[in-house]
Order: structure tokens, then C-alpha cells, then sequence
């Protein structure tokens, strides 16, 4: 675990003010850049001493056999793995024969610096060589928002107290070594030497290389060309390998001057592209590049981030902690999904091979919410190549005897890759998430022609997989059953509370949507007949509840189940899946993440506040939160029903989860979904944003220990800015002029605001909450002592 502060508090910066070995890997994951496409770890540029490379490219993948311990009808026989791609980040220096390596010499100072306004990761060094000689190295290195395909390095380096001769061998490396893999489930497969050779090409400052993958048949290209400035005499070379590429500079250097080399890289890969289609694209991607030169990458990186900062900030005075990880985490869910373009938004972005690099409904739930109010296109992206997954989802449908479509729990090109049925296949409401997040999209955006296009038929194949999955019992009732929700401790169960309302919501939103485009709807085949059934199936859903305890049961039977015994499992039993079997899980009440808990938040409109408050105690008490998604949502939960200190301290988990590497992974990358839950825990959770029934709606209010909160966001065009203090709010538009008007509720009151006359509203005392809600025995959130 990376220690408390190892990254000093600043607003917007991560710094590493010196090395540590050994938690290597782990700073990898949080220097990781990414633009959605293109993702690379922020190992050192010398590439040793590492603790995981890693080079990817958006679902560049490579499949592999999914073995089962008992074959099954339906089983998925194939997995799909994402691979790391050849490598350009590599930059090894000599000093006068000697290798630059930090561990050996003397590392005088040692600092990286990830820029979150500026979108560069700076990395200055001062190092003694073994025999004596001192230099002063300066890296920088960017991908690229702006031009898709093309990463950036600057390397300078000038010797200090004395001449000395320099070789900078700059590189591109396929199928490098990785280190084993680790024992924990999660960990991706490591494959060996996916990559066949194609082509090697040398040029004299750089070069292409083109590989294959051998099972999935995807091509890819990389390419790297060096602009060289240095004082007097230096010789540039370039050799190749068909796995490598090295352009070696040399030169002699008096102290005071410096050798500064600018590498540019170029990556594409296809499915179907020939390979002189690619090399083509890559070294035009190359010439775009060196168009602009590195002051011009510099500059196009700046201006795109401060537009996105400029509608997607938000501002925390009193918990400058959370104020760093909130911008750090929306950085990351930016990189994850701003160039994705058609490509899914995995669990670890492209920052690490964690999870095999597959998407699951952490994208649709938690990274879209967060990227629809600030960078709407970029979800939009997610959800078209959702649709352009479709035929296969129908595929699995069918063969699971269903209507419709069933989207995979893991995938990656959109096949079904989960080898575990329980907590995978079962996991249905993954078709519910995705069109909560179509419905959330157009409804803030207003983009009907992208519900035409895109989100129509999403609505429509998801309500008929329901209405086969689902069915009515003698009384009338819709029961759900033989699903898992997403509390993975409690598996294969009747009429799950959040799969059953998401589910619900999801059959009235293809209602809706086919009233609005009724000639679209019939031409995919819904009638009146079949509309009606959706209607009457969500108004007979059935939702379970214990009347002696007054309160909802997570799924049908749940409150009958053994309590767990909390008091009798040590801090070393922590996660349950890795130290006890499913099978004693799964007949226990223990709760593994947030499941009826967030069923309250995303469909708080089926709950009073009663019905909250006793909920979220009762499951609180039951919640050990082995999942990183769950403590947003109790964050958002615990503000809702009045217990602000413990939603402050629920957002200080989700916000720091890598930058503390709370649950002890981050070395295989970030967790995109916890990042975009502390824009969750925030804009929901204390600033009470709701958006039931295309009604944007707030109810803010501040724990103690935070003084002022002010966030943007995007709705219907509009940028709206919210600025909470203890006792009021003010709401400000900041485009649209003076006919632009927004209705929205404050508290339950209607309010419109326009651009010319901002609107401050008092924040109403709040209804005295009931006991604070306890938590499993050892399981509490940490309360943090805030400056």
C-alpha cells in the first residue's frame, strides 16, 4: 500500500519527490497517460528498473482459451486478454560508457511531476555515475488529446562539472518481458510473445514496426522519428530487429550544454486494413506530428485541457486531499474515455493489463455519468460502440434461450468473456446500466438524433430481453429470477431489488422512446402488443420487503439469510473472495459492494425517505466494500438520508483508492470507476444533483469539514456552475445569453436561472438524521484529519 501523502497535496499536481523501489508498479498506474486510443504506464525512460511495463492500444487484444472446470452449455470457450503493444517509451542513456541506472551511483534528486492542467508528465534528475560523472536529465512526455495516434517525449540531458561523452539509444520494442503474474484472480493473464513480426523498416532517425497478433488476427504499427538539437558534432544511427527498433545519438558535451532530443511516435492498429494501409497511416500520423513540432504538441494539449477544466472543475475548499484526487480522478476518467472513438472504456482504462483489460458495467454506471455532464461526446462514443456490439449480444440471447440482447458482463470486442457464471452471465442488469446510460445521455444532452441512430434500438432489444428473462406469477406479479445484481457475494438470486427497478426503468424508457419515433420502432419490428407487454411488466415488478424488519430486502429471502460473523473475520481475511469460499458467501448476509444501497440512488424516485434511512442502515451494517464502486455510492447515499461526516469519509476512500492504493492493486492500473465516483460522491452526494424524469434537480449540503464546493456541468447545451457554501447555493449560467433558461429544482423548489441573472438560494435546515449507521466490525471508512 502506498503510504499516506507519498504524493504531496497539491491542487494540480501528483509528485513523486523521490524513488521508491518497491512500490514501483504502483506509481506506474497513477503516471499512466492515456487519451482513449492510446495508453502508456509512466515507467522510467530507461525502461529499468520497472515494475510493469505496459503499452496498450484501445481493444488490441489477443485471444486465449477460457478453461472450465466442468464444460456447461452456453459457457464462453474463448477469452479475449489486451496486449502490450511495442514499446516507444524506451530512452536509455550512457554516460561515458556507464548505463544511467538509479540504481547504481548516486541518485541525487529525483522528481516526477504529472501536470493535470497541462496533460504532461515531467520527470528531472540529477545522478552520479559509478565512476564519477554527473548529470542533469529532464524527460517530458505526452499523448496526445489532440492528434489521436501520436505520442511525445522530450529528453534533454547535460553533463554537470565535466565533459562528457553521451549515447541516448532511443527505441521501439516489441514483445518485451514482463514480470510474472500474480496469484489474484483480478491480475490479466500475461501472454507470451503475442506479436508476430511483419515488417521492419529502418529510416535514419527512426523507423516502423508492424506486427500481428496469432489467434485474434489484429494488425498493428508503430513508428518513431527524433528531432536532434545538440552543440557541435554528434552522429545519429539507426539499426533494426524485426522486434526492434534503436536510433542511437552520440555526442560530447561540455557542462552548461545539453542534448535534446524530441521523439515522436505513431501508433494504429485494424481488423481489416492491409499493412501498407497502415504504415501509411501511422507516417502520416508522423508528418502531423512533426508539422506542429513539440511546442506546437505542448500548446494543442494546453488549450484542449483548459477548455475541458474550464466546464469540468470543481472546486473543494477545506479538504485539500480530496480537492487533489477529485482533479486527479477526473483527469484519468478524461484519458480514459476523450478519444476512445467507438471503443469501449475498460475497468483499468489503458493504464495496466488489471481485469484483462475488459469493459464491464462500470463504464455504462459510474465512468459515463461523470463524462455525459463533461465531456458528452466521449460518452456517446461508449454507447455507439455499444450499439456496434449488438449483433453479437443478440447472438448470446439466443443462445441463452432469451429475446433481445444479451450484453456481455467482460468483454472486450463484445464477446462474452466471464468464465464464471455466478458473477458473470447472471449479472443481467449489465443490459439495464447500458440503457440507463442512453436514457441519462439524451436526457442531458437532448440529442434525439442520437436516439434515433443509437439509443432507439439499445431501449428496444434490452426491454425484450427482459420481458423473456422476467415473467408474471399467478397473482400478476413480474418477478426477475436466477440473477446476480451487483453485490457479488450474494449470487444466482430471485428478484434482485436494483436488477429488477433498473429493469424496470429500462422497459418504460423503450416505451417512451418508441412513442417519440414511432416509424423507427416499427421498423424494428415493436408493435402496440409488444409495447403494452413492456408497460405492464414494469408496473408489476415485483420488489421484495420485510414488513417485521421495515425494511427492503436486497433480493427475495435476503433478510432470512445467517448474518456473518464480522467479529470473527481478521483485517487479514479482507477481501472475502481471495479467504473464503463463494459457497459460504453466498448463504451469508454479507454484502460485497453497494447493490439495493445504490438501487436508492439511481432509482431514488421509487423509495420515500423513510424507506431510504432504514435501508441504508440496515445495509451499511452489512457492507464490507471488497469492491473499489461501492464507497461512492455510500457516500452519495449516506449525504442523501443525513449523514454527511460519514459521506465525507466514504468520498475520501473513493477519491483516493490509487493515490493510496487502498485496496492493494493499483500496480495493475487505476480504477477508473472509483475515480469518476468521487465526481459522483460530490456533484451527487453532497451537491445533491438528481436528474428523475428529465427533471435536473439539488439538494445540497456540506459536511463540517468543507467549507465550499463548487463543480460545472453540462445540461442540454448549458453550462451550469453550482457554488455551495454551509448556508446557500448559488446557481449561474455561463453561456446561452440572455434568452437561454434552465428550470431546475433547489430543494424541492422550482427555480429558473438564466445566464444575465444567477439565482442564490438558502440551504434549508436539515430534518435531524436518526443514529449514525454502524459499519461490519474493521470495515469503517477512515476519518481523515483535514487542514
Amino acid at each position: 500500500m502506498i503510504r499516506e501523502r507519498a504524493y504531496p497535496v497539491d491542487p494540480w499536481h501528483i509528485r513523486e519527490t523521490r524513488l521508491d523501489l518497491d512500490l514501483m508498479a504502483q506509481s506506474e498506474s497513477v503516471f499512466a497517460l492515456s487519451n482513449g486510443h492510446i495508453g502508456i504506464r509512466g515507467n522510467l525512460d530507461e525502461g529499468e528498473p520497472h515494475g510493469l511495463p505496459g503499452s496498450y492500444l484501445n481493444s488490441f487484444y489477443e485471444l486465449r482459451p477460457l478453461p472450465h472446470a466442468e464444460a456447461g452449455y452456453g459457457f464462453p470457450e474463448s477469452g479475449q486478454t489486451m496486449v502490450n503493444v511495442t514499446n516507444a517509451k524506451l530512452m536509455r542513456l550512457l554516460v561515458n560508457d556507464e548505463p544511467f541506472d538509479v540504481r547504481y551511483g548516486e541518485l541525487r534528486s529525483h522528481e516526477r511531476c504529472l501536470d493535470l492542467r497541462a496533460g504532461l508528465l515531467e520527470r528531472c534528475v540529477e545522478w552520479v555515475s559509478p565512476s564519477g560523472q554527473g548529470v542533469r536529465v529532464r524527460t517530458v512526455r505526452l499523448v496526445s488529446f489532440t492528434q489521436r495516434a501520436v505520442v511525445a517525449f522530450l529528453y534533454e540531458v547535460e553533463p554537470l562539472e565535466t565533459s562528457a561523452r553521451l549515447i541516448l539509444q532511443s527505441e521501439l520494442v516489441a514483445n518485451e518481458q514482463l514480470p510474472p503474474m500474480s496469484k489474484d484472480p483480478r491480475v490479466a493473464a500475461v501472454l507470451d510473445r503475442p506479436l508476430l513480426a511483419e515488417e521492419m523498416m529502418e529510416q535514419p532517425a527512426g523507423g516502423i514496426l508492424i506486427h500481428r497478433t496469432k489467434a485474434s488476427d489484429l494488425r498493428m504499427a508503430a513508428a518513431m522519428e527524433h528531432l536532434v538539437e545538440t552543440p557541435g558534432r554528434h552522429a545519429i544511427t539507426t539499426e533494426g530487429h524485426p522486434d526492434w527498433l534503436r536510433t542511437t545519438v552520440a555526442c560530447r558535451l561540455e557542462p552548461g550544454q545539453k542534448l535534446r532530443v524530441v521523439k515522436l511516435a505513431a501508433y494504429g492498429w485494424s481488423s481489416m486494413r492491409s499493412l501498407p494501409a497502415l504504415r501509411d497511416q501511422v507516417g502520416a500520423a508522423l508528418a502531423s506530428a512533426r508539422l506542429d513540432g513539440w511546442e506546437g504538441l505542448v500548446q494543442q494539449q494546453q488549450d484542449y485541457l483548459d477548455a475541458f477544466w474550464d466546464h469540468s472543475d470543481v472546486k473543494v475548499e477545506g479538504d485539500p486531499e480530496v480537492q487533489q484526487a477529485v482533479r486527479f480522478g477526473l483527469f484519468h476518467t478524461l484519458q480514459a474515455g476523450a478519444r476512445a472513438e467507438k471503443r469501449p472504456i475498460g475497468s483499468k482504462g489503458l493504464t495496466g493489463p488489471g481485469y484483462d483489460g475488459h469493459t464491464f458495467w462500470d463504464a455504462e454506471t459510474f465512468v459515463l455519468p461523470a463524462l455525459t455532464y463533461t465531456q458528452p461526446s466521449a460518452a456517446a462514443d461508449v454507447l455507439r460502440w455499444r450499439h456496434s456490439t449488438l449483433d453479437l449480444a443478440r447472438e448470446r440471447a439466443q443462445t441463452l434461450g432469451l429475446s433481445g440482447a444479451a450484453f456481455p458482463w467482460r468483454t472486450i470486442r463484445g464477446q462474452e468473456c466471464s468464465g464464471y457464471w455466478p458473477a458473470g452471465t447472471a449479472g443481467f442488469h449489465i443490459a439495464a446500466d447500458i440503457a440507463d446510460a442512453v436514457r441519462r445521455y439524451v436526457q442531458a444532452t437532448g440529442d434525439f438524433d442520437f436516439e434515433r441512430e443509437v439509443g432507439l434500438e439499445l431501449l428496444v432489444e434490452t426491454a425484450r430481453l427482459w420481458r423473456s428473462l422476467g415473467h408474471h406469477d399467478r397473482h400478476g406479479r413480474f418477478h426477475i429470477d436466477g440473477v446476480t445484481g451487483p453485490d457479488e457475494y450474494t449470487a444466482v438470486v430471485n428478484d434482485n431489488i436494483y436488477t429488477n427497478l433498473m429493469a424496470q426503468q429500462n422497459l418504460m424508457a423503450a416505451v417512451d422512446a418508441c412513442q417519440r419515433h414511432p416509424d423507427l420502432a416499427r421498423g424494428f419490428g415493436v408493435n402496440d402488443e409488444e409495447a403494452a407487454s413492456w408497460r405492464d411488466a414494469a408496473a408489476a415488478v415485483h420488489i421484495p420487503y420485510d414488513k417485521e424488519l421495515g425494511v427492503h430486502q436486497q433480493c427475495e429471502g435476503f433478510t432470512r439469510l445467517q448474518e456473518w460473523d464480522f467479529e470473527g473475520t481478521p483485517p487479514e481475511g479482507y477481501p472475502l473472495l481471495l479467504n473464503f469460499p463463494y459457497f459460504d458467501l453466498y448463504r451469508k448476509q454479507v454484502v460485497k459492494q453497494a447493490d439495493l444501497v445504490m438501487a436508492m440512488y439511481i432509482r431514488g424516485d421509487a423509495f420515500t425517505p423513510e424507506e431510504k434511512a432504514r435501508n441504508f442502515a440496515y445495509y451499511d451494517a452489512r457492507t464490507v466494500r471488497d469492491s473499489s464502486l461501492s464507497a461512492c455510492i455510500q457516500a452519495v447515499m449516506a449525504a442523501e438520508t443525513g449523514h454527511l461526516e460519514l459521506a465525507h469519509d466514504y468520498l475520501g476512500e473513493a477519491a483516493l483508492m490509487d493515490l493510496h492504493d487502498l485496496h492493494r492493486n493499483a500496480r495493475d492500473g487505476v480504477h477508473v470507476a472509483s475515480l469518476a465516483g468521487s465526481w459522483i460522491a460530490l456533484v451527487a452526494g453532497l451537491g445533491g444533483m438528481r436528474d428523475f424524469n428529465g427533471q435536473l434537480s439539488f439538494a445540497p449540503r456540506l459536511p463540517s469539514r468543507i467549507n465550499n464546493l463548487e463543480f460545472s456541468l453540462l445540461w442540454r447545451g448549458l453550462r451550469l456552475r453550482v457554488n455551495v457554501t454551509s448556508d446557500e447555493v448559488t446557481y449561474s449560467l455561463r453561456n446561452g445569453g440572455g434568452q437561454a433558461r434552465l428550470t431546475l429544482v433547489h430543494h424541492g423548489k422550482e427555480l429558473e436561472v438564466t445566464q444575465v441573472r444567477p439565482v442564490t438560494m438558502p440551504i434549508p435546515a436539515a430534518v435531524p438524521p436518526g443514529p449514525a449507521p454502524a459499519q461490519p466490525h474493521g470495515r469503517a471508512p477512515v476519518r481523515r484529519a483535514v487542514h
